[in-house]
Parts: C-alpha cells; sequence; structure tokens
C-alpha cells in the first residue's frame, strides 16, 4: 500500500465470470490498500484460481443461496473486518472495473478530513464508449452530479464505522442495494459525497439491445422493491421514480393497447411517446447530438421497467424469492 494514505483501507472486489477483466480490476487495486478480498459468485471461468495466483484472499459464496450482489458485498466485508480489526474504510468495486491510480488517496483524504460522511464516492467512466450505443447510454448514466448526493453506485469507499452501524447491505436486494444502503446512512445522520475525481473505468460490455432490455428491467424491479420498504418514508423513496414507471411504462401502453384495438385511429395516442422524449432531451442539456437517444432510452426504457415492476409485485405476492436478473 502506498504510504501517503491516510486510514486503512481493504477493499471487497466482487464477480463472475469477468475473465480478463477481473485480473485487470485486482491489479489496480491490490498494492494500493491493506487487504484484499475477491468474491466469486459461481464463476465457471476459473476466476477463483486467477485470483488466488495474485496473492489475493478469495470467497466462494454458497450455491445453495440466492445470489445478490449485496450479499456479495457482505461477505467479503465480513471476512476483511475479521482479518483486519482496525479497517477504517472499504473500497467496495465490481470485478469488471478498473480502479484509477490517483482515487484512493483523494478519497481516503476526504473521510480522514470529513467525518460526519459515511461514503465518497468519484467519476465512474466506461472504458469502450464508443463499441455500442448501450455502453455510451451507461458512461451518460454514471456522470451524475459533484457533491452531496442522494446515494452512490457499486464503486464506493466506505467508512467501517457506519457500515457496521446500517449493518451494511440488504442481501436480499438483487438490485438498488447500493442507494438503499445510502438511505439507511442518510437516515442515521451520514452524509454521502462524490467527488470531481476519477475513480474507475467501468466495462459494460453491452452491446445488444435484449441486454439493455434486461438491464433496465432490473432497474425497475430496484425501484419497486425499494419503495415498498421505504416508500412511506419522509423522503417518499423512491416513489416518483414508480410514479413514472406506473404511468409511462405500465398505463399508457396498456390504455394505448386497448383503445387500438377498438379502433385503429387511437394509435394517435401513442405520439405522446415521442412528445415525452423531446421533452426529456431539452431537460438534459450538453449531450449534443446523443441526447434525442438518449432520451429515447429513457422514456421507451419505462416500459421494461414495468415489467420488472410488476415482476416484483408477482414475487412478492406468490412469496417467491427473486433471483438476480443478468444481462451479460
Amino acid at each position: 500500500m502506498q504510504n501517503d494514505l491516510r486510514i486503512r483501507i481493504g477493499a471487497v472486489v466482487i464477480g463472475r465470470n469477468e475473465g480478463q477483466r477481473l485480473l485487470t480490476c485486482l491489479e489496480s487495486i491490490t498494492c494500493h490498500v491493506d487487504s484484499v478480498v475477491y468474491v466469486d459468485s459461481g464463476s465457471n471461468d476459473n476466476s477463483l484460481l486467477k485470483a488466488k495466483n495474485l496473492g489475493v484472499e478469495t470467497i466462494s459464496l454458497d450455491l445453495s443461496i440466492p445470489f445478490t450482489a449485496a450479499r456479495a458485498r457482505n461477505e467479503g466485508a465480513h471476512f476483511l473486518l475479521k482479518l483486519d480489526k482496525n479497517l477504517d474504510a472499504i473500497q467496495f468495486i465490481d470485478g469488471d472495473c478498473e480502479m484509477q491510480p490517483q482515487w484512493l488517496i483523494t478519497a481516503s483524504k476526504f473521510l480522514d478530513e470529513q467525518g460526519n460522511y459515511a461514503v465518497v464516492c468519484g467519476r465512474r467512466r466506461e472504458r469502450f464508449p464508443e463499441k455500442s450505443i448501450y455502453n455510451r447510454l451507461c458512461d451518460i448514466e454514471w456522470n451524475t452530479p459533484i457533491g452531496d448526493a442522494m446515494s452512490c453506485g457499486g464503486d464506493a469507499l466506505i467508512r467501517v464505522k457506519a457500515y457496521k452501524q446500517v449493518n451494511g447491505y440488504r442481501n436480499d436486494f438483487i438490485a438498488g442495494e447500493e442507494p438503499e444502503m445510502c438511505f439507511r446512512f442518510r437516515a442515521s445522520g451520514w452524509k454521502v459525497r462524490r467527488l470531481d475525481q476519477e475513480m474507475t473505468l467501468h466495462d459494460a460490455d453491452m452491446t445488444r439491445i435484449f441486454q439493455w432490455y434486461k438491464r433496465t428491467m432490473r432497474a425497475g424491479y430496484a425501484f419497486a422493491l425499494g419503495n415498498s420498504i421505504h416508500g412511506k418514508s419522509e423522503e417518499r423513496y423512491w416513489e416518483k421514480e414508480c410514479r413514472r414507471i406506473y404511468l409511462w411504462g405500465i398505463f399508457f401502453p396498456t390504455l394505448s393497447l386497448m383503445a387500438i384495438l377498438l379502433n385503429s385511429w387511437f394509435s394517435l395516442l401513442l405520439v405522446l411517446y415521442p412528445i415525452q422524449i423531446i421533452r426529456v432531451a431539452w431537460l438534459r442539456p450538453k449531450l449534443n447530438k446523443i441526447e434525442l437517444l438518449w432520451a429515447t432510452s429513457t422514456v421507451l426504457g419505462k416500459i421494461p421497467e414495468g415489467l420488472g415492476l410488476i415482476q416484483f409485485w408477482k414475487d412478492k405476492r406468490n412469496h417467491h424469492t427473486a433471483t438476480i436478473i443478468e444481462y451479460k
């Protein structure tokens, strides 16, 4: 570890069949932290062996229990805290990401100086945004405002004291586990910060529309899940997001289909979608030529989000244990 880090940091890397991406990830972080553990979720590409060959501690999740990223991160964190009880913070990072060299120096300095922050994150960027439009859309998604934030993503430096106080992630969340934990941080008086500092390079590897569809459906499931638990809180957690999904992803498509079956002239109802796309694009400046495509993805994405929301309520009604929705 570099001597200029001000606090003791461990790292939890999670992944499944990440191949070379995992090696790149581990090599980018092992020399910058005090300890590293790789948590594997049922890989069949020798990920565990590759990590061990780099001298990294490894955990293989129990196959009899449903996989979630939240569960993987928690098991990794518990392992590290048993290994080193003096850790001040844990850098969580997904196995398809590469840590940027200066990130931990900046982030650890911030946590050291700002005692009321539980989480600090930075700029995540796509490694190959030019590879596909779906990668480019991910790159736009990562570009959230700098400053105090409501939540972080999968890559973040988290204060151990705060992590313990809220008992970490919720293992049963198949998606949206980071914002949910940040909600509990904020409810406990902690803050979340996003710095204007390069943090990680991410490889979404999305080249097909079906991948976009599955990932967007997972987002709808996450919105519904989070809202079902914290929706009655003072901030009405994810209530607006769910309302938009109900409106544009369920109500309008269903109404339009039923009306068109009665009379083809009702197909004019579908003009609401291009109007909404133009409105959304207008509200999101500085995207240059891609703003309409991004807005199209945002608006039409409400339909697979709606299917994810419906799937959540079906699972809840049937007392079904949710399983991860993979897009790779």
